[in-house]
């Protein structure tokens, strides 16, 4: 079957300073997709490209099959838009705070459906019920609420364009720990009610371990390492990857069983 997403030989340079070096991947419809590495790896840049607002020095990404070439009129953004949905790492900068949080669902829908304002209201109670926010948080505006709050927000704007693919970019490294585990959950979910592909981009190794199937590990903007999650985690062969792995605490990795056995972490 054809990937949802592929990015093939992507290149990224800045100045002549390679952020992004010779990138491939595919990421299956359907399937979720952990692209791992810290700060500086050249991962968020790979994520922006594939949402267009990055334009890659070199290599293509395709879409279910279609090069996805530079949108240069507003009616071609918009249909990228529609494919490609990405939640950023700070929910609150993200939103505009002068808007309810109805508002800002209501506004995705107009610019991408023709929708009379009644179907517009139908579907934000739809989306609102999807990711768990109240008639109240409805009311309300960003400031109002908490940072979970506030990010289940973001996912739900991003889901209102009905995108085939969700690019999820720290999206929960400024939560506490009870709260990431409340979004996670919540993006499992939903993962289960609708056909969407997640991209998880994340320095957290328990987070990739969670809700992806297939992983890859940059450093310093290439590939150093790409499989099944289960695999790269338990059985890490660059070392680089083992190093990722063993920085991880050992107590507080529940899901990892093979690191706390193995003594790595």
């Amino acid at each position: 079957m054809t990937p949802i997403l592929e990015a093939q030989g992507l290149r990224k340079t800045f100045g002549g300073n390679v952020a992004v070096a010779d990138v491939s991947f595919a990421l299956a419809r359907g399937g979720s997709l952990g692209i791992v590495g810290e700060s500086g790896s050249g991962k968020t840049t790979t994520a922006r490209m594939l949402v267009g607002l990055e334009v890659p020095t070199q290599g293509r990404i395709l879409f279910d099959g279609e090069p996805l070439e530079r949108a240069r009129s507003t009616a071609r953004r918009r249909e990228r838009a529609r494919g490609i949905q990405m939640v950023f790492q700070d929910p609150y900068s993200s939103l505009d705070r002068r808007q309810t949080i109805a508002s800002c669902l209501d506004e995705v829908l107009r610019v991408h459906f023709p929708m009379s304002a009644e179907q517009r209201a139908a579907r934000v109670s739809e989306l609102a019920d999807l990711v768990g926010l109240d008639d109240r948080m409805l009311r309300g505006r960003p400031g109002a609420l908490s940072g979970g709050q506030r990010q289940r927000v973001a996912i739900a704007r991003a889901l209102a364009a009905e995108p085939e693919v969700l690019i999820l970019d720290e999206a929960v490294a400024a939560l506490d720990v009870s709260i990431q585990a409340q979004v996670l959950n919540l993006l499992a979910d939903i993962r289960e009610r609708t056909s969407i592909s997640y991209i998880l981009i994340s320095h957290d190794l328990a987070v990739v371990r969670q809700i992806t199937e297939e992983a890859v590990v940059m450093y310093q903007g290439a590939v150093v390492e790409s499989g099944p999650t289960a695999k790269i985690l338990d059985e890490p062969q660059h070392e680089y990857t083992r190093r990722l792995r063993a920085s991880v605490p050992g107590p507080g990795w529940v899901p990892g069983k093979a690191l706390a056995s193995g003594g790595a972490a």
